[in-house]
């Protein structure tokens, strides 16, 4: 047997023996085991080792080239290092996406192809996955419909499904007379049961199913391509029909710059909504700021209770007799959470939810359409019961009885829709047809930072005239799986785009979620320090929990690790073996000492190590496994808007030279951090993530509050060990939210031609070296001004190229004239005198630039001028660059450039 890992070189001494010990944990024979890499190579038996003169004849290969052919093999099996070495022009990148737009055809432009090659990519790893040999046990579902329930050969697998999902499950079998028999069936993922296993519940008309078979079956994933055409029809629809938003939105949308519109409303005396809990003051600003704007960002960091406060504003919009609203976010969970406080305002609530996700449970299942549909009890809609009885009966009716029973059905749904207050949805079920001819003038969009523009912009075309965005930006942001499309600036939400075009965020400032000292952290790195405490430490600390706490009042610890990191089964993600038996050791301490299994969740960056952590506490926990299999271990990413008690995070990186990979990003150890209500464990390895400024600060405050540790659970003590020194460190650096006069503004980003180099803080490039100058200061004045003249402040950026088309004439939906055609030829400028302010103190200068870029304003005139990006002169020199280069800037808070390129991770 050989144990992967061990005797292999990516291990110090240290890691390597530590390693060991935690595999004699798992009562392992290790005297049978054998190293597969002995002096950094494989053994001779496994791998040939090559000759002098295949040596001599191989090309070098980086391990950016590596990832890159890794990367193209998912779509070209055949490919070779030529493709990849291929020169410029031969694969060109996507157009990046902007911060302003000339209208709506250049918008769609833009996003359109990024969308295309989203859903390719998306297409292709759906199709491509199949799994066969699984064993099927059958059951039949309260709707009389067939469910088969099985297992996945890899758990990562599992991860990657969601409920609602179409998978087609096969069987091959052999008839008494030799011939072979196929049989095919469709069905949605039902749920996922406690011990892993996938319940997919099949549509009928599929023919028998094969009830009497348990084995010899295959699945095979299947693409819907819903959700991208609504997207797509949205941008055609923001293009083309005049009244799909209001003129003023429209043009703040592009990224025109008009004048502050303040509607005309009567603010309510009393701001808390019936049945909610009283507003704080950030609350009651940010409801009283919304209700008078017609387009407003509310930024809601871990437990202000955004949910309380998006509720409240649904409850004063509808009062305002504007008709309907709409309140959409991207995932089910957060729009099930804001239909359910919205309903106990009194407010009449209807949940539409996808047709494939009507069988699913939903916590709101009575704010349903189909629900309530079905559960319609007057004597208008009796025949469409009665039809409906005799559906499910038969399991289907003739087709004149369908043709009635579908026409009933759409009167009905029309009817429960039209008498709502408030209609709830995901952002692409907002594109539903059975929404098709309703209009929404408001519109509230929760967790609109997880969202890609295109996604936000389905439930905006409706008739918006006062939009209302939820989010946060130091939290994750949208999940784009192309990294083509994500390097072009698709994984960029709106909401991020609003704030780089100056729309300021109305934060919300008081947490009730987290112990303070769990809190301290977060609030001083990601938030300036900003977030107050609304939950005292004694109503967080669990006193009756015994856990060995380095300091009892203060319920959280940085237990080192420093057993080595392996590639997982799959290939693409890794997994930490003495960070999984720790996880076990800690969650059966936990459910000692009574903490329910409900109330811990185990939390990891990567998808191997989450898969690895259930095998393991199923295989090695010592206590009664049901109650292991009711804790969540979850990736960090699906974690975000959920909180437990206890969180436990696996950090699992632990090796000598590559890099630290998901963990690089803050937004992600943001979110990590911010889940626990009274206790935080983290396991990794100090040496090697202290190399990581951020990591570093982390690091060192656990080592202040006395709370970094080393060696068993039982015998906890202070961690001796140095930490390493980061790449550039500078205290007090604010990693997501720039410090200075205006701690709301986001970096501006710029798109360049130039590849990219790094800047002074030592953080990647997130465009891997194709422009993305990120600019870490606040506002000194208007943020709007930005690398433009002085006098030519209105403007946004439009490549010229020749003589400059006629002005677009936008007729009544503009309200500002028309604009002017491009200016061409060579220009300069100078930067706005205003400037950017770095930390505070240092302000920054245009250089001049040539006129790559035309500027045309409202007026009509033009000008052709371009602006290199302000260089800023703070206290700090940069110094630290992914590429080598030099800093761009002389400020460690000036330029950032995050790669996604895994060779800088």
């Amino acid at each position: 047997m050989n144990a992967p890992g061990v005797g292999g070189s990516g291990a110090s001494g240290a890691g390597a023996n530590a390693q060991l010990a935690a595999l004699k944990d798992m009562n392992l024979d290790l005297t049978q085991w054998q190293p597969l890499i002995a002096d950094k190579t494989f053994l001779p038996w496994l791998v040939k080792t090559p000759s002098e003169q295949d040596a001599l004849r191989a090309r070098q290969l980086t391990a950016s080239q590596a990832s890159k052919l890794e990367e193209l093999w998912k779509t070209s099996p055949d490919a070779t290092l030529e493709d990849v070495m291929r020169g410029p022009g031969e694969d060109d990148e996507a157009q990046p996406v902007a911060l302003r737009y000339a209208d709506a055809y250049q918008y769609q432009n833009v996003f359109g192809p990024l969308l295309k090659m989203e859903a390719d990519y998306d297409k292709q790893q759906k199709e491509s996955q199949s799994k066969d040999g699984l064993v099927v046990r059958w059951d039949v579902g309260l709707n009389k419909r067939r469910v088969a329930y099985f297992t996945f050969p890899s758990d990562e697998e599992v991860a990657r499904l969601m409920v609602g999902d179409e998978l087609q499950l096969r069987h091959v079998g052999t008839n008494a007379d030799g011939t072979r028999t196929t049989w095919v069936g469709v069905g949605s993922v039902l749920k996922f049961t406690a011990n892993e296993e996938v319940g997919l519940e099949l549509r009928s008309g599929g023919g028998k199913a094969p009830v009497e078979h348990s084995t010899g079956f295959s699945v095979d994933f299947l693409w819907k391509s819903t959700s991208f055409d609504r997207m797509q029809a949205a941008m055609k629809a923001f293009a083309l029909d005049e009244t799909s938003v209001s003129g003023y939105i429209y043009h703040l949308l592009l990224g025109h710059d008009v004048d502050p519109q303040e509607l005309r409303t009567t603010l309510p005396q009393r701001m808390s909504a019936p049945n909610l809990p009283e507003l704080n003051h950030s609350q009651v600003n940010a409801v009283a700021s919304v209700l008078r704007r017609p387009l407003s960002l509310i930024q809601g960091p871990p437990g202000t209770g955004k949910t309380v406060t998006s509720a409240t504003i649904v409850y004063h919009l509808a009062q305002q007799n504007q008709g309907q609203v709409i309140v959409c976010a991207p995932s089910n969970v957060a729009v099930d959470q804001l239909a359910e406080k919205i309903e106990q305002t009194g407010l009449k609530v209807v949940r539409v939810a996808a047709k494939s996700r009507e069988a699913v449970l939903s916590p709101v299942e009575h704010l349903t359409l189909h629900y309530q549909v079905a559960h319609l009890d007057s004597p208008e809609h009796a025949e469409l019961a009665k039809l409906q009885q005799l559906k499910d009966e038969l399991g289907e009716l003739s087709s004149n009885d369908e043709r009635k029973y579908r026409a009933l059905k759409r009167a009905t749904e029309r009817e429960i829709l039209q008498s709502a207050d408030v209609v709830c949805t995901t952002a692409v079920g907002a594109g539903d047809p059975r929404l098709a001819n309703f209009r929404f003038r408001q519109v509230l969009m929760d967790e609109s930072t997880q969202a890609t523009e295109p996604e936000c912009l389905i439930p905006l075309i409706m008739g918006a005239k006062q939009v209302v965005m939820v989010g946060d930006h130091c939290q994750l942001g949208p999940v784009v799986a192309c990294k083509k499309a994500a390097r072009a600036g698709l994984g960029q939400s709106l909401f991020e785009r609003l704030i780089l075009l100056g729309v300021q965020p109305i934060r919300l400032q008081v947490q009730y979620r987290m112990h303070p000292c769990l809190s301290e952290f977060p609030s001083n790195t990601f938030y300036e320090g900003a977030l107050q405490n609304g939950v005292a430490a004694a109503e967080r600390l669990m006193t009756h929990v015994n856990f060995p706490w380095p300091k009892p009042s203060t319920p959280m610890m940085f237990w080192s690790m420093t057993g080595a990191e392996e590639i997982s089964a799959s290939g693409t993600s890794y997994l930490n073996r003495t960070e999984a038996v720790s996880v076990e050791k800690i969650v059966t301490h936990f459910l000692r000492a009574g903490v329910a299994p409900e109330a811990l969740g185990v939390v990891t960056p990567y998808e191997g190590q989450r898969a690895y952590v259930v095998q393991h506490m199923t295989r090695a926990g010592v206590l009664r496994q049901q109650l292991y299999n009711e804790i969540q271990v979850a990736s960090v990413d699906s974690f975000q808007g959920r909180e437990k008690d206890f969180i436990i995070l696996s950090c699992v990186r632990s090796n000598e030279k590559a890099g630290i990979g998901f963990l690089n990003d803050p937004r992600r150890l943001n979110v990590a951090m911010t889940r626990a209500r009274s206790g935080l464990v983290i396991l990794g390895n100090p040496k090697v993530l202290s190399r990581q400024p951020l990591f570093h600060d982390l690091l060192q405050h656990f080592r202040d509050c006395e709370c970094l540790v080393e060696g068993p659970l039982n015998a906890l003590k202070e961690c001796a060990m140095t930490l390493s020194k980061p790449k550039s460190h500078r205290p007090g650096r604010s990693y997501i939210a720039p410090p200075g006069a205006n701690p709301d503004f986001r970096p501006m980003e710029a798109h360049s031609s130039a590849p990219g180099a790094y800047d002074g803080d030592g953080w990647p490039s997130r465009d891997g070296g194709r422009g993305g100058f990120r600019d870490r200061g606040g506002a000194a004045s208007n943020p709007r001004k930005y690398a433009a003249p002085a006098s030519h402040s209105r403007q946004y950026a439009i490549p010229a190229a020749g003589p400059g088309p006629p002005g677009h004439n936008f007729g009544a939906r503009s309200g500002h004239g028309h604009f002017g055609g491009m200016g061409t030829g060579p220009g300069s400028s100078q930067g706005d005198p205003d400037g950017l302010r770095f930390d505070g103190d240092g302000f920054s200068q245009g250089s001049v630039g040539v006129g790559d870029y035309a500027y045309p304003n409202f007026a009509g005139d033009s000008q052709s001028a371009h602006g290199a990006p302000s260089q800023g002169h703070g206290r700090d020199a940069g110094s630290y660059f992914g590429d080598g280069r030099p800093s761009q800037g002389t400020d460690a808070g000036g330029y950032t450039y995050q790669s996604q390129d895994s060779s800088y991770q």
